[in-house]
Formats: structure tokens, C-alpha cells, sequence
């Protein structure tokens, strides 16, 4: 069979198996965004009636404001005409109105109208609190992928020695780097900003910035996390730490508290006493794995991630009694999209109330 053939019998299998295999096409207009998945679900007649309703139901409840943030291909973009719109990547002008040429969120830039695709890479912003992984470790440098069209940058001058002193980095420090990091280690830093060369740099001066432990590394559409106030989160019913990296990096993982002067005895004499402080209690380890899970579900619909979301969806699968290997099952999906229908429907309520 040549590959062309393999290709159409892909393409026609969702009309075949009308009720096995359901390939989603999810318009589901969290803040106004469009989800395409080529998720695949075993949906019984039921659950995909089911799950329809509530998308169908989802698009209903999005202002007019919000779904103008979503497109498909040939899709209206609502403009006004008389402010001499700037038509860019991912729009096309037809008989008078501006159409979408590409599936993606509309992006806004004072007069420029563009769409940007929902694979799309992270585009970092000074100031950004990312999640990375180390590839690799230079000259007075580490390499840090970061989920951008090229690595990032993180100086050993851009971060506390672990000695806590300010002072000028020396040949030691720099032939102690692996001590603090090592190829495949994750690290929270801060965007610091590009380089006349064009390298993105990250800094990690801060004590909430460092290397992490003893959790889980999820990756998700960039544009799925929002920039806000706070991106670090303590979620103490669950004695978790969440950080929703900007890059679409999210970490969960055991909440750890270290001082000063515990980092410093801790970086003195790591290799003792490693074993001792990696072991994570086996509840802690449910938490964060329903956590991770309740991520991943709300990523492939499409939701915009927030911790008040994320507990929710991880709360409302503990008192529904599902286990946490189950939380991938086609059932909870369903259950996520209709109690997020229900959720948003009460708020109009409650808005149109006022």
C-alpha cells in the first residue's frame, strides 16, 4: 500500500467508524480559543452525543468578543473597516470582509491583524517566567530548551553561586557547574532579555528559580497559559508546587522549602545525602500524577490553564471515586467538557443577574 493510499484511508476512517475511533475537532472558546487535536478517543454512540452537545454548548456561551479570538481556515474576522486595518500573516481580504487563511488564535497589534497558528512556538517576552530542560553545558553557560526556535542562554554570572555570596565568578565555579546543573535537569529561570547575537538569556537569581525536583514535566501549547501576576502556586490542600511555565512548560511537583543555609549544606555534601532527600511520600506522588493528569485532559480540549481550573478538574475526578490511570479514559473527557459548559452557563447567570 503507498503512502498516498495509507493517507486517504486516514482521512475517511472517521466516516467509517462513525462511533469507534472519534478524531476531535474541538471549537471549544475557553477566552476565545479555537482547539484543533488530532486527539483520538474510543467514544461509544452515547459519549459522542454527549460530547457534542457540550462543545456545541461551549460555543453558544462565547461572547462575540471571544470567538472573534479563534479561527479556522475561511473563518471572519470581525474588524472595523474604517480603522484602516493592517492585514497580516493568516488573513486574506475577499469580497470586503477579512478572512482567516490559517486555524489559530487572532493576535492584535494597534492596527495589524494576524493569525497565529496554535503549534506555533513560545515567542518570549522580557520578564517571562519559563520552564526548561538543560541540553547542555559550555563555557560559563548552560543551553536550556525552552520550547523556542533556538535554545536559551542561562550565564553562570545570572545566577546565585551556591555559596549565597555575591561576588566575582571564578575558574572553580565554573569548573563546579555541573555540580548545580547537569544535562537533562529541569530549571525555572526568568527571560532576562536577547543579545546583540540574538541568544535568548534567562537569569535565576532568585531563590524561587533554580533546579526541580521530584515531579512531573508536562508540555502544552504555548498559548494555552496566559501571562499573569503569579505563575508560582503552593497548593497546600495537596502539598504540591505548580508552575506554569509561559513557554507551555508546566512543572508539578513536591513542594520543597529550602533556606539558605540549607541550600548551601545541601550543594556542600549532595552526593550523601541525595537518596535521603529525594524520596517523595506515595500520596504526595497521587497528587501530583492526578494533577498532571487533569492538565493533560484540559490541554487536549483545548481549556486555558489556570489553577483554579486545574483543582477543580482534579477535585472533581477524586469525588467522582476515578482513578488516576482512568482520568485519560473517554468518559472524563466527556465529564470535563460538560462541567465546563455548566460551569461557564452559571457565571452568565450570575452575570446577567447583576
Amino acid at each position: 500500500m503507498s503512502d498516498q493510499q495509507g493517507e486517504d484511508q486516514t482521512l475517511e476512517r472517521p466516516n467509517r467508524l462513525r462511533y469507534g475511533r472519534f478524531f476531535l475537532l474541538l471549537r471549544c472558546p475557553r477566552d476565545g480559543v479555537v482547539a484543533m487535536r488530532d486527539l483520538q478517543l474510543s467514544l461509544n454512540q452515547t459519549q459522542r452525543v454527549r460530547l457534542e452537545a457540550a462543545l456545541h454548548e461551549l460555543q453558544a456561551l462565547a461572547p462575540a468578543a471571544a470567538s472573534a479570538a479563534a479561527v479556522t481556515v475561511a473563518d471572519t474576522i470581525p474588524v472595523n473597516q474604517e480603522d484602516n486595518i493592517l492585514k497580516g500573516h493568516g488573513t486574506l481580504d475577499r469580497d470586503g470582509e477579512v478572512v482567516a487563511t490559517l486555524c489559530g488564535v487572532v493576535e492584535r497589534v494597534n492596527k495589524l491583524v494576524y493569525v497565529r497558528t496554535l503549534r506555533a512556538r513560545y515567542k518570549p517576552e522580557v520578564g517571562d517566567i519559563i520552564v526548561g530542560r538543560v541540553i547542555e553545558i559550555a563555557p560559563k553557560r548552560w543551553r536550556l530548551e525552552i520550547n523556542f526556535g533556538q535554545d536559551a542562554v542561562l550565564m553562570l554570572s545570572s545566577m546565585n553561586l551556591p555559596d549565597g555570596i555575591q561576588r566575582r565568578r571564578t575558574a572553580v565555579d565554573e569548573l563546579n557547574m555541573r555540580t548545580i546543573f547537569e544535562e537533562n535537569d529541569v530549571v525555572c529561570a526568568e527571560v532576562r532579555g536577547f543579545q546583540h547575537d540574538g541568544s535568548l538569556h534567562l537569569q535565576a537569581r532568585s531563590q524561587k528559580y533554580g533546579k526541580l525536583e521530584r515531579g512531573q514535566l508536562l508540555t502544552v501549547p504555548p498559548y494555552l497559559v496566559k501571562r499573569r501576576k503569579q505563575h508560582f502556586h503552593h497548593l497546600e490542600q495537596y502539598d504540591v508546587d505548580l508552575i506554569l511555565g509561559c513557554n507551555g512548560f508546566i512543572w508539578v511537583g513536591e513542594h520543597v522549602v529550602v533556606s539558605d543555609s540549607e541550600k548551601t549544606s545541601k550543594m556542600e555534601d549532595q552526593k550523601p545525602r541525595i537518596e535521603l532527600e529525594t524520596f517523595t511520600p506515595l500520596e504526595t506522588r497521587k497528587h501530583i500524577c492526578r494533577l498532571a493528569n487533569a492538565i493533560r485532559v484540559l490541554s487536549a480540549l483545548g481549556f486555558t490553564l489556570t489553577v483554579e481550573l486545574i483543582i477543580e478538574t482534579a477535585e472533581a475526578s477524586a469525588s467522582s471515586n476515578i482513578e488516576i490511570n482512568d482520568m485519560l479514559g473517554a468518559e472524563f473527557y466527556v465529564q470535563t467538557a460538560e462541567r465546563e459548559a455548566k460551569r461557564r452557563a452559571d457565571l452568565l447567570k450570575k452575570g446577567g443577574a447583576r
